[in-house]
Protein backbone atom coordinates (compact mmCIF):
# COMPACT_ATOMS: atom_id res chain seq x y z
CA UNK A 1 0.00 0.00 0.00
CA UNK A 2 1.03 3.58 -0.60
CA UNK A 3 2.16 5.73 2.33
CA UNK A 4 -0.36 7.98 4.06
CA UNK A 5 0.29 11.72 4.30
CA UNK A 6 -1.27 13.60 7.21
CA UNK A 7 -1.04 17.36 7.58
CA UNK A 8 -1.28 18.96 11.01
CA UNK A 9 -3.41 22.08 11.65
CA UNK A 10 -1.79 25.24 10.32
CA UNK A 11 0.19 23.36 7.68
CA UNK A 12 -2.62 22.47 5.28
CA UNK A 13 -1.29 24.60 2.42
CA UNK A 14 2.17 23.09 2.75
CA UNK A 15 0.68 19.59 2.75
CA UNK A 16 -1.29 20.41 -0.41
CA UNK A 17 1.91 21.68 -2.07
CA UNK A 18 3.90 18.60 -1.01
CA UNK A 19 1.37 15.92 -1.96
CA UNK A 20 1.76 16.12 -5.78
CA UNK A 21 5.47 15.34 -5.40
CA UNK A 22 4.84 12.20 -3.33
CA UNK A 23 3.46 8.83 -4.38
CA UNK A 24 1.10 8.63 -1.41
CA UNK A 25 -2.51 8.89 -0.25
CA UNK A 26 -3.95 11.77 1.78
CA UNK A 27 -5.13 10.76 5.24
CA UNK A 28 -7.81 12.39 7.37
CA UNK A 29 -6.62 13.38 10.85
CA UNK A 30 -8.75 15.33 13.30
CA UNK A 31 -7.27 17.18 16.27
CA UNK A 32 -9.90 17.76 18.93
CA UNK A 33 -9.24 20.46 21.52
CA UNK A 34 -10.90 20.27 24.91
CA UNK A 35 -12.02 23.50 26.63
CA UNK A 36 -8.73 23.66 28.56
CA UNK A 37 -6.83 23.31 25.23
CA UNK A 38 -5.66 19.73 25.72
CA UNK A 39 -5.62 18.03 22.34
CA UNK A 40 -6.70 14.56 21.26
CA UNK A 41 -5.78 13.22 17.79
CA UNK A 42 -8.27 10.98 15.98
CA UNK A 43 -7.41 9.14 12.78
CA UNK A 44 -10.44 8.97 10.49
CA UNK A 45 -8.27 7.14 7.96
CA UNK A 46 -7.02 3.81 9.39
CA UNK A 47 -3.24 3.66 9.76
CA UNK A 48 -2.73 -0.02 10.63
CA UNK A 49 0.03 -1.50 8.48
CA UNK A 50 0.68 1.79 6.67
CA UNK A 51 3.80 3.95 6.38
CA UNK A 52 2.62 7.25 7.84
CA UNK A 53 4.04 10.69 7.03
CA UNK A 54 3.24 13.77 9.10
CA UNK A 55 3.89 17.20 7.57
CA UNK A 56 4.14 20.11 9.98
CA UNK A 57 5.51 23.65 9.78
CA UNK A 58 7.04 24.23 13.21
CA UNK A 59 7.57 27.97 13.42
CA UNK A 60 6.10 29.34 16.67
CA UNK A 61 6.37 25.75 17.87
CA UNK A 62 4.87 25.85 21.35
CA UNK A 63 1.26 25.27 20.24
CA UNK A 64 2.23 22.81 17.49
CA UNK A 65 4.58 20.35 19.14
CA UNK A 66 2.08 18.50 21.34
CA UNK A 67 -0.44 17.77 18.53
CA UNK A 68 2.42 16.48 16.36
CA UNK A 69 3.94 14.39 19.14
CA UNK A 70 0.62 12.85 20.19
CA UNK A 71 -0.46 12.18 16.60
CA UNK A 72 2.80 10.32 15.95
CA UNK A 73 2.46 8.33 19.18
CA UNK A 74 -1.18 7.44 18.48
CA UNK A 75 -0.30 6.33 14.94
CA UNK A 76 2.16 3.88 16.44
CA UNK A 77 -0.39 2.77 19.03
CA UNK A 78 -2.90 2.05 16.24
CA UNK A 79 -0.45 -0.15 14.34
CA UNK A 80 1.21 2.07 11.74
CA UNK A 81 4.03 0.23 9.99
CA UNK A 82 6.31 3.24 10.38
CA UNK A 83 6.04 6.91 11.29
CA UNK A 84 7.90 9.69 9.49
CA UNK A 85 7.88 13.39 10.27
CA UNK A 86 8.54 16.20 7.78
CA UNK A 87 9.56 19.44 9.52
CA UNK A 88 10.99 21.91 6.97
CA UNK A 89 12.08 24.36 9.69
CA UNK A 90 13.58 22.38 12.55
CA UNK A 91 13.25 24.49 15.72
CA UNK A 92 15.26 24.44 18.94
CA UNK A 93 18.60 24.28 17.15
CA UNK A 94 19.99 27.58 18.46
CA UNK A 95 20.36 26.42 22.07
CA UNK A 96 23.05 23.83 21.34
CA UNK A 97 25.12 24.75 24.41
CA UNK A 98 24.70 26.22 27.89
CA UNK A 99 25.24 29.92 27.29
CA UNK A 100 24.28 31.07 30.79
CA UNK A 101 24.31 29.50 34.22
CA UNK A 102 21.06 27.65 34.83
CA UNK A 103 20.27 27.08 31.15
CA UNK A 104 20.22 23.73 29.41
CA UNK A 105 21.05 22.33 26.01
CA UNK A 106 17.47 22.37 24.76
CA UNK A 107 18.45 21.31 21.24
CA UNK A 108 19.32 17.89 22.62
CA UNK A 109 16.14 17.61 24.69
CA UNK A 110 13.93 18.52 21.73
CA UNK A 111 15.77 15.98 19.58
CA UNK A 112 15.11 13.31 22.20
CA UNK A 113 11.38 14.15 22.17
CA UNK A 114 11.06 13.96 18.38
CA UNK A 115 13.23 10.84 18.14
CA UNK A 116 10.98 9.09 20.64
CA UNK A 117 7.84 9.35 18.50
CA UNK A 118 9.00 8.63 14.95
CA UNK A 119 11.14 6.35 12.80
CA UNK A 120 12.54 8.96 10.43
CA UNK A 121 12.83 12.73 10.15
CA UNK A 122 13.07 14.95 7.07
CA UNK A 123 14.01 18.61 7.32
CA UNK A 124 15.56 21.43 5.28
CA UNK A 125 19.12 22.67 5.87
CA UNK A 126 19.13 22.42 9.68
CA UNK A 127 20.87 25.27 11.48
CA UNK A 128 23.89 23.26 12.67
CA UNK A 129 26.51 25.20 14.57
CA UNK A 130 28.26 23.31 17.34
CA UNK A 131 27.04 20.00 15.98
CA UNK A 132 28.10 18.92 12.51
CA UNK A 133 25.26 16.54 11.64
CA UNK A 134 21.80 15.71 12.93
CA UNK A 135 22.84 12.19 13.94
CA UNK A 136 24.76 13.76 16.83
CA UNK A 137 21.40 14.86 18.25
CA UNK A 138 18.70 12.64 16.75
CA UNK A 139 18.62 8.88 17.30
CA UNK A 140 16.40 8.14 14.27
CA UNK A 141 17.48 8.22 10.62
CA UNK A 142 17.34 11.73 9.18
CA UNK A 143 17.30 13.07 5.64
CA UNK A 144 18.06 16.66 4.70
CA UNK A 145 16.59 18.52 1.73
CA UNK A 146 18.81 21.31 0.44
CA UNK A 147 17.48 24.76 -0.43
CA UNK A 148 20.52 25.97 -2.40
CA UNK A 149 19.64 24.46 -5.82
CA UNK A 150 16.10 25.87 -5.76
CA UNK A 151 17.33 29.29 -4.60
CA UNK A 152 19.83 29.32 -7.46
CA UNK A 153 17.08 28.44 -9.96
CA UNK A 154 14.94 31.30 -8.66
CA UNK A 155 17.84 33.77 -8.95
CA UNK A 156 18.55 32.67 -12.53
CA UNK A 157 14.94 33.21 -13.51
CA UNK A 158 14.26 36.44 -11.63
CA UNK A 159 17.40 38.54 -11.09
CA UNK A 160 19.46 40.36 -13.72
CA UNK A 161 23.25 40.41 -13.18
CA UNK A 162 23.13 39.12 -9.59
CA UNK A 163 25.90 39.26 -7.02
CA UNK A 164 25.17 37.24 -3.89
CA UNK A 165 25.90 38.53 -0.40
CA UNK A 166 26.21 36.07 2.49
CA UNK A 167 25.68 37.29 6.08
CA UNK A 168 28.89 35.99 7.66
CA UNK A 169 31.86 33.66 7.31
CA UNK A 170 29.81 30.64 8.44
CA UNK A 171 27.54 31.09 5.42
CA UNK A 172 30.32 31.02 2.83
CA UNK A 173 30.09 27.33 1.96
CA UNK A 174 26.41 27.34 1.01
CA UNK A 175 26.50 30.87 -0.43
CA UNK A 176 29.33 29.74 -2.71
CA UNK A 177 27.24 26.73 -3.75
CA UNK A 178 24.32 28.97 -4.72
CA UNK A 179 26.61 31.37 -6.58
CA UNK A 180 28.21 28.53 -8.54
CA UNK A 181 24.82 27.10 -9.51
CA UNK A 182 23.56 30.57 -10.51
CA UNK A 183 26.84 31.34 -12.32
CA UNK A 184 27.40 34.62 -10.49
CA UNK A 185 29.91 36.11 -8.02
CA UNK A 186 29.44 36.25 -4.27
CA UNK A 187 30.63 38.37 -1.35
CA UNK A 188 30.75 37.41 2.34
CA UNK A 189 29.89 40.15 4.82
CA UNK A 190 31.62 40.76 8.13
CA UNK A 191 29.05 40.50 10.94
CA UNK A 192 29.46 41.30 14.62
CA UNK A 193 26.61 40.47 16.99
CA UNK A 194 26.73 42.49 20.20
CA UNK A 195 25.01 42.00 23.56
CA UNK A 196 21.47 41.41 22.27
CA UNK A 197 20.08 39.45 19.34
CA UNK A 198 18.84 42.66 17.70
CA UNK A 199 22.16 44.55 17.94
CA UNK A 200 24.06 43.59 14.78
CA UNK A 201 26.90 45.39 13.02
CA UNK A 202 27.67 44.56 9.40
CA UNK A 203 30.50 45.71 7.16
CA UNK A 204 31.04 45.05 3.46
CA UNK A 205 34.38 44.50 1.74
CA UNK A 206 35.13 46.97 -1.05
CA UNK A 207 31.93 46.87 -3.12
CA UNK A 208 33.00 49.25 -5.89
CA UNK A 209 33.61 46.32 -8.24
CA UNK A 210 29.96 45.22 -7.91
CA UNK A 211 28.29 48.58 -8.65
CA UNK A 212 25.90 48.08 -11.55
CA UNK A 213 24.99 44.55 -10.48
CA UNK A 214 21.94 43.46 -8.47
CA UNK A 215 22.82 42.54 -4.87
CA UNK A 216 21.05 39.44 -3.54
CA UNK A 217 21.15 39.11 0.26
CA UNK A 218 20.64 35.53 1.44
CA UNK A 219 20.30 34.35 5.04
CA UNK A 220 18.93 31.15 6.49
CA UNK A 221 17.06 32.29 9.62
CA UNK A 222 15.49 35.74 9.32
CA UNK A 223 13.89 36.47 12.68
CA UNK A 224 14.55 40.06 13.78
CA UNK A 225 15.88 40.84 10.25
CA UNK A 226 18.55 43.06 11.84
CA UNK A 227 21.33 41.44 9.82
CA UNK A 228 19.53 42.05 6.53
CA UNK A 229 18.60 45.59 7.53
CA UNK A 230 22.18 46.43 8.51
CA UNK A 231 23.50 44.88 5.29
CA UNK A 232 20.96 46.78 3.19
CA UNK A 233 22.08 50.07 4.70
CA UNK A 234 25.73 49.25 3.96
CA UNK A 235 24.85 48.29 0.38
CA UNK A 236 23.09 51.62 -0.04
CA UNK A 237 26.13 53.48 1.31
CA UNK A 238 28.31 51.61 -1.19
CA UNK A 239 26.26 53.02 -4.06
CA UNK A 240 24.72 49.74 -5.11
CA UNK A 241 21.14 49.05 -6.18
CA UNK A 242 18.54 48.05 -3.55
CA UNK A 243 19.02 44.37 -2.71
CA UNK A 244 16.79 41.39 -3.30
CA UNK A 245 16.48 39.64 0.08
CA UNK A 246 16.03 35.86 0.30
CA UNK A 247 15.20 33.99 3.51
CA UNK A 248 15.33 30.22 3.84
CA UNK A 249 13.28 30.42 7.07
CA UNK A 250 11.06 33.55 7.06
CA UNK A 251 10.35 33.75 10.79
CA UNK A 252 9.96 37.56 10.84
CA UNK A 253 9.34 38.11 14.55
CA UNK A 254 7.32 41.14 15.64
CA UNK A 255 7.61 44.02 13.15
CA UNK A 256 10.72 42.60 11.46
CA UNK A 257 9.08 42.18 8.06
CA UNK A 258 7.75 45.75 8.00
CA UNK A 259 11.12 47.08 9.16
CA UNK A 260 12.93 45.23 6.37
CA UNK A 261 10.45 46.50 3.79
CA UNK A 262 10.91 50.06 5.06
CA UNK A 263 14.70 50.10 4.73
CA UNK A 264 14.67 50.25 0.95
CA UNK A 265 14.99 46.67 -0.30
CA UNK A 266 13.92 45.80 -3.83
CA UNK A 267 12.11 42.54 -3.02
CA UNK A 268 11.77 40.07 -0.16
CA UNK A 269 11.50 36.42 -1.16
CA UNK A 270 11.45 33.27 0.95
CA UNK A 271 11.33 29.49 0.78
CA UNK A 272 8.13 27.73 1.82
CA UNK A 273 9.68 26.24 4.96
CA UNK A 274 7.38 28.58 6.92
CA UNK A 275 4.11 29.95 5.57
CA UNK A 276 4.56 33.62 4.67
CA UNK A 277 3.35 36.07 2.03
CA UNK A 278 6.89 36.17 0.59
CA UNK A 279 6.99 32.44 -0.26
CA UNK A 280 8.16 32.19 -3.87
CA UNK A 281 10.76 29.40 -3.71
CA UNK A 282 9.05 26.02 -3.52
CA UNK A 283 11.17 23.34 -1.84
CA UNK A 284 8.58 20.56 -2.08
CA UNK A 285 10.45 18.69 -4.81
CA UNK A 286 13.71 18.26 -2.82
CA UNK A 287 11.68 17.60 0.35
CA UNK A 288 9.71 14.86 -1.42
CA UNK A 289 12.94 13.34 -2.74
CA UNK A 290 14.28 13.23 0.83
CA UNK A 291 11.02 11.60 2.01
CA UNK A 292 11.36 8.94 -0.71
CA UNK A 293 14.95 8.25 0.36
CA UNK A 294 13.85 7.96 3.99
CA UNK A 295 11.06 5.53 3.05
CA UNK A 296 13.49 3.44 1.02
CA UNK A 297 15.77 3.34 4.06
CA UNK A 298 12.85 2.06 6.15
CA UNK A 299 12.53 -0.92 3.82
CA UNK A 300 16.10 -1.83 4.75
CA UNK A 301 16.02 -0.89 8.44
CA UNK A 302 12.94 -2.28 10.23
CA UNK A 303 10.62 0.17 11.99
CA UNK A 304 11.27 0.87 15.67
CA UNK A 305 7.56 1.46 16.30
CA UNK A 306 6.26 -0.07 19.48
Amino acid sequence: MRPLLFTLPGSEEFGAQLHPFLFCDIGDLQIHHFPDQECCPRFVTPVVGRDVIFAQLLDRPESKIMPLYLAACVARELGARSVGIVIPYLPYMRQDARFKEGEGETARHFARLISSCCDRLVTVDPHLHRYHQLSELYTVPTKVAFAAPEIAKWIIGNVIRPVIFGPDAESEQWIAEIAEAADCPYVVLNKTRHSSDSNVEVSIPDASFWVGMTPVLIDDIVSTARTMIAATLQIELAGMAPPVCIAVYPLFAGNAFAALQACGVDRIVSCNTIAHATNQINLCQPIAAAVDEALELMRVIPSTAK
